[in-house]
């Protein structure tokens, strides 16, 4: 291995997204922007990075990298919906990348997929590359999920593959690309002699990559709910990649998609996945194999070792109330009887506190957990981020709140929120800050639903007073503007920039020149 990855490894990252396996959403290695300096008149937009396609996927940091003829560099890997991998320069020495990839082409003439071709309007133009890839530092090696329509059949063969690539140059590593195959036994309808298989039409990833014990994880989903469909997981062995397991959330039912909001399954220190599914079949309670609705922990090898189901589950099916609509956050250790707690929230206007060493199950009549509480606004499209004892959230058609965490509870109400609505379907925030000191929350304003086109909008609050906005891009006029919007966009900090994914685009932000 590269002593230049291995310092890479210490000095600066941003591997995965929101941060690590926890999904804390923060980097507590920021020195250089800080509440005093994040301001109008010193902070604003310093660069663009232009791409081919539309990012939804959060960009990645990998510092001091040696690119071949370039020297060492720090990198910002950025993933497109037009089935590109390009790596920058993070300090925007040159605009140009230093190596770029495209899954496009080739003896198959592998376009993109559109959105006629699944069915749904959610992602236009083009459909290429959606979830967050994830790196592995120790090897220097991106693993990326990307989809394709190839020739062949008279209305083409849609294809999901497993790429991993060098982070010096974007070179195909492992043997790979792999073709997503699985199949599970099973009884939903369109399964054939007890079998369902993966069907990479219909199944739509948006769910981060997820990187434990040398294992790559992917989840899946839909588009716009089209049938059939269910909540895939399944894992790769990360040097091979070769599939090690496959789990099926409604093989025998339909539905229980994995959306996450473009979050990230969440892993603990033993190697257990954890992630929430969407409305659909459940009938666990009553010895079935389907868990709609329902937060799961799953063994490193995805044997299901536990579940919390709410007890409206039908309630939530009904309503399209998803539980898996927002992402998982392990909390770091607590004191008290639950050392070990789990925060998640859907659509359903509740947050639950959960116990990881003992979910709670399904129960009649109310749920066997630590804490539940209310929502207002429209119920969660995102996931937390956590800092200092603190917990940053801002759901559908809500203000960003900050609730207390202390001695294994939240506190029954936000000890503060913001002044400023965001629309459906809100934001998953991210903190900088220097340890304990100098906590920033940063948050995108997205596109929403039938929302026209328009700039997407980098906020920063105070966090230890997210009363106190520090600085809006639409401040300065054109001076900050990013581009257009898209849908659970996500910010990275790192290294004094903020890297903002956007049509087209990632947009760039720091510290202003002194003039």
């Amino acid at each position: 291995m590269s002593p230049l990855l291995i310092l890479a490894a210490v000095i600066a990252q941003v591997p995965t997204s929101q941060y690590n396996n926890a999904r804390t959403g923060a980097n507590l290695s920021e020195t250089i922007l800080t509440p005093e300096s994040v301001n109008a008149a010193r902070f604003g937009k310093t660069g663009v990075l232009r791409v081919d396609g539309d990012v939804y996927a959060q960009p990645l940091y990998l510092g001091a990298v040696n690119i071949p003829g370039k020297g060492q560099r720090n990198l910002v890997l950025v993933a497109t919906e037009h089935d590109s991998v390009y790596a920058f320069d993070a300090d925007l020495r040159e605009s140009a990348p230093l190596w770029h990839v495209s899954f496009l082409g080739g003896t198959a003439g592998a376009t993109t997929l559109s959105a006629r071709d699944v069915e749904c309007p959610f992602i236009v133009p083009e459909i290429g590359i959606t979830s967050t890839p994830v790196i592995d530092p120790a090897t220097g090696t991106l693993y990326v999920l990307a989809r394709t329509k190839e020739s062949g059949r008279l209305f083409g063969r849609f294809v999901q593959r497993l790429h991993a690539l060098a982070v010096t140059t974007g070179q195909e590593k492992f043997g790979g690309p792999v073709e997503i195959k699985a199949s599970v036994a099973g009884r939903a309808r369109e399964g054939s002699h007890g079998v369902v298989v993966f069907d990479p039409l219909h199944e739509n990833p948006r769910a981060a990559l997820l990187l434990s014990n040398n294992t790559v994880y992917m989840a899946w989903a839909s588009s716009c709910d089209n049938l059939p469909y269910h909540g895939w997981v399944m894992a790769y062995d990360a040097a091979t990649l070769s599939q090690k397991a496959v789990f099926n959330v409604s093989r025998d039912g339909s539905e229980g998609g994995i959306w996450l909001g473009d979050t990230g399954p969440a892993a603990d220190s033993l190697g257990n996945v954890y992630l929430p599914t969407g409305n659909g079949v459940f009938d666990a309670s009553k010895g079935g194999r389907d868990y709609g609705d329902s937060l799961l922990k799953l063994s490193p090898t995805l044997a299901l070792k536990d579940f919390f189901t709410p007890f409206n589950e039908v309630d939530l099916k009904e309503r399209d109330n998803d539980l898996g609509s927002g992402g998982p956050l392990l909390l770091p250790d607590q004191p008290g009887a639950h050392p070990h707690l789990l925060v998640v929230a859907g659509k359903g206007g509740t947050i639950y506190l959960l116990d990881r060493d003992g979910l709670g199950r399904f129960h009649t009549g109310g749920d066997a957990v630590v804490q539940a509480l209310p929502i207002a606004g429209e119920g969660a499209f995102s996931a937390p981020a956590y800092w200092s004892d603190h917990l940053f959230y801002l759901c559908s058609h809500d203000f960003l709140k900050d609730f207390a965490v202390r001695h294994g509870r939240l506190s029954g109400e936000p000890v503060r929120h913001g002044s400023r609505e965001f629309i459906d379907p809100g934001a998953t925030p991210t903190v900088s800050a220097n340890g304990s000191r100098s906590g920033i929350v940063w948050v995108i304003a997205s596109k929403g639903w039938r929302s026209p086109d328009q700039p997407a909008i980098l906020y920063a609050y105070d966090a230890s007073d997210v009363t106190r906005e520090l600085y809006s891009s639409s401040q300065m006029g054109r001076r900050d503007e990013a581009g257009k919007s898209l849908r659970f966009t996500i910010p990275t900090v790192i290294n004094g920039r903020v890297y903002v994914g956007t049509k087209g685009e990632v947009d760039v932000y720091g510290l202003l020149r002194a003039h």
